[in-house]
């Protein structure tokens, strides 16, 4: 992956991820999106979504209501 970004969500449920996504792409906010699951066991693993270092602090103030504490 190229320098300057940075991860700002994780989850292991594929639908969390996406609304995380469509929530930042909303806001017109590049996003990569990094499926690591294991492709034969779907249980094991996580989903990453990252944003450029620039859009950090905007994209973790979107998804704070997204984070489970």
């Amino acid at each position: 992956m190229e320098k300057d970004w940075i991860m700002v969500f994780t989850s292991e449920q594929m639908y969390q991820a996406e609304i995380a996504k469509q929530i930042l792409e909303n806001e017109e906010i590049e996003v990569i999106e990094m499926n690591k699951k294991d492709s034969t066991y779907l249980s094991f693993g996580n989903v990453e979504i990252y944003v450029h270092i620039d859009n950090v602090q905007l994209a973790t103030e979107l998804l704070k209501p997204l984070k489970i504490e």
